[in-house]
């Protein structure tokens, strides 16, 4: 019995120290993953195989660049206004900075006493002149009507040189076209030469067309020829978008064509969708709108409702639609669906859909393959009219805008009001354009694109739709950024040169470095076994902070290094606690591994309290104090964090590993 009871302890022991082992080797894992993401190019060098690459986002002191600070002119707005006013302002910068390309600008504002202040950092930009003639223009607002300006005729020379250009490009075409006809793989044709990206992916195959559309004339022929399945066919072909090379895949079919409208709403990471709504709201929004939704009103709800740009002005209209003409996703949905019926909400890349289905008919569908060649047109040398043009309405005519909620549903909408003037020139437009969309464009770029419901004669309009509460608020202050008067004047710009950025950070880092190198000297000469667990577990923590840097998107800036380094003496600090409790056992006359456990237990009261009271003070540093010290709590707070889990979890595992080893029964190595 007693054999037994030893057998099962011994059991045990070993179960803990093979645990152990496997929590030490989790760390090693862990640091080697951190430290791989700080600096992948190690890991490359090493590895058949690339680690994931993340830049470390530099300040503007680190990388160089601009700093512009303006000062907003508030006459003449009332108090109420003035912080909606300036986040306006705020926007249209923002808007600006982004279209220079720069990589992760930063704008900011701040008000200090009764002055409006924005904030313009360009980390990488020297040409600090462009910046400001292009940042420091007041915004300009325009309503904008649909233009119906045809593009100019060709000149006779334009003509002739459009000639000679199709003659090259069809003759590269018909060399393309030979080697198709002479058995080279169609399919790895297309990939080569096809300028369709889409379909070349897939060998050139566009799924099945019909007749009546553009590929209109390749069915007569195919029809008229009696081309079989898999052939090419001997002609080129002038397409809108290109002179094409065909082969029929498959013979024709009979399938069913539907004549559809549908209502979209996008959501944040969505093709092409320029909004931030979640899915959720999303799809809360639009079961909404279908269980309002009727035969008779579903070309308004589209109109008000739908996020389809190339649609919504028409009620959501699809026309008649081919088999393959939509993803699958909304095709198989828009199949199931019964005539006069609508469908159930479905996702598809594009977002969440309904669909009405007004009808279908038979079609015979024809299975093509293409590979589509360059071929020019007369807008290649004459580019079209613009799709908008001015109407003569602009910023100066709006008094306000302002978001307000429909009393019965509650529903946000932003409402706008005309001064004098603006009125009569808005009655006109709307009268015109009754039905028709009308484009509001800031800056030359469309901030939204309503549809004219009714003529609106009072001065007075609303924009209506599935708006959340935020997206409501900043399309009113992109309207109030072009109607009110806020010019902005150059205060403060200073420039960081390339080389002063690199010298900044070379200094920067070389401190951080021999900081840590004399605080791993001293943990050592002092501590011994101890010091050196402490080392591991900083080199740790270090590579834990640098691969959340990057992971978290931090911005690195002097201040942010400055609390790095602050927070290297935290995670030590952490340490010494534990050691001095730990020694204080071993004097008492504990062994090494029991002394372990109560230092730990003992100081871990102290390492939460002050760690806590200085996280609170990052977090109320962040949080109300300017954005040079933001860096500062931000790196701060995230090296607390990191800080008690090298503590109180790395340092404590190495320190057990230590004890399983025998090493720990030689006190002076423990530092007494």
């Amino acid at each position: 019995m007693g054999k037994y009871k030893n057998y099962n302890q011994k059991k045990i022991k070993t179960e803990r120290v093979w645990a152990l082992w496997l929590k030490a080797a989790l760390l090693l894992v862990l640091f080697i993953l951190s430290a791989s993401l700080a600096f992948p190019k190690y890991w490359n060098m090493a590895m058949p195989w690339d680690f994931l690459s993340l830049p470390f986002r530099l300040g503007l002191e680190l990388q160089g660049g601009a700093q512009l600070v303006y000062q907003a002119d508030m006459n003449g707005i009332s108090d109420n206004d003035r912080g909606d006013a300036l986040e306006g302002v705020r926007d249209v910068v923002e808007r600006r900075v982004n279209a220079f390309g720069v990589s992760e600008p930063r704008v900011q504002t701040t008000k200090t006493g009764g002055d409006y202040r924005v904030i313009v950092e360009l980390a990488g930009v020297f040409d600090i002149a462009k910046a400001i003639a292009e940042i420091g223009e007041t915004p300009v607002l325009e309503f904008r009507e649909q233009n119906t300006e045809p593009p100019r005729e060709l000149t006779d020379e334009e003509q002739d040189q459009l000639e000679e250009k199709n003659k090259t490009e069809r003759a590269e075409a018909n060399k393309i076209m030979q080697r198709a006809l002479d058995g080279e793989d169609f399919a790895q044709l297309a990939k080569d030469f096809s300028i369709e990206q889409t379909s070349a992916a897939n060998g050139g195959d566009i799924g099945t067309v019909t007749e009546g559309g553009p590929f209109d004339a390749i069915i007569k022929d195919i029809k008229s020829k009696r081309i079989r399945n898999e052939r090419v066919l001997n002609k080129l072909y002038e397409l809108p978008s290109g002179i094409a090379i065909v082969k029929l895949v498959e013979s024709p079919a009979q399938d069913m064509e539907m004549k559809l409208r549908h209502i979209l709403r996008c959501f944040e990471g969505k093709t092409n969708c320029t909004n931030n709504l979640p899915a959720l709201d999303a799809s809360l929004t639009l079961n909404d709108i279908k269980s309002r939704a009727t035969l008779e009103n579903f070309a308004d709800l589209a109109i008000e409702n739908s996020d389809d740009p190339g649609s919504a002005a028409d009620g959501g209209d699809l026309g008649w639609v081919r088999p393959g003409q939509t993803v699958p996703a909304f095709e198989l949905e828009a199949r199931q669906t019964p005539v006069g019926e609508i469908s159930n909400v479905v996702e598809t890349e594009f977002g969440y859909h309904i669909i009405l289905k007004e009808d279908e008919r038979p079609v015979t569908t024809y299975h093509l393959a293409l590979i589509l060649m360059p071929y020019s047109s007369e807008t290649d040398i004459v580019p079209p009219s613009g799709q908008w043009a001015p109407t003569g309405l602009s910023g100066k005519h709006l008094t306000t805008a302002r978001v307000e909620f429909d009393p019965q549903t509650g529903a946000p909408y932003v409402s706008l009001t005309f001064n004098s003037e603006g009125k009569d020139l808005f009655r006109d437009l709307t009268k015109e354009h009754l039905g028709e969309p009308i484009a509001i464009y800031l800056d030359g770029e469309a901030i939204s694109i309503p549809t004219v419901q009714s003529v609106i004669a009072g001065g007075q309009a609303v924009i209506s739709g599935s708006f959340t509460i935020n997206e409501a608020k900043l399309l009113a202050q992109r309207l109030n950024a072009g109607a009110l008067p806020v010019p902005v004047n150059l205060i403060s710009q200073q420039t960081v040169g390339p080389s002063l950025g690199e010298s900044s950070l070379s200094m920067s880092v070389n401190a951080a470095l021999i900081g840590f190198a004399l605080v791993a000297l001293f943990m050592i000469l002092y501590y011994r076994l101890p010091g050196v667990v402490a080392v591991a577990s900083l080199f740790i923590y270090a590579a834990i902070n640098l691969a959340l840097y990057k992971l978290l998107g931090v911005t690195i800036t002097l201040a942010g290094i400055a609390g790095f380094i602050l927070s290297i003496g935290i995670a030590v600090d952490a340490n010494v606690l534990i050691f001095e409790r730990m020694k204080e056992e071993l004097r008492s006359g504990r062994e090494a591994k029991s002394a372990i456990e109560e230092g730990f237990r003992r100081a871990w009261t102290s390492i939460r309290d002050g760690n806590l009271t200085t996280l609170i003070a990052a977090i109320l540093l962040f949080a109300f104090s300017s954005s040079f010290l933001k860096g500062f709590a931000l790196t701060l707070s995230i090296g607390i964090l990191v800080s008690m889990f090298s503590a109180i979890v790395v340092t404590r595992i190495f320190l057990r590993v230590a004890a399983k080893t025998g090493i720990t029964k030689y006190k002076k190595l423990l530092g007494l």
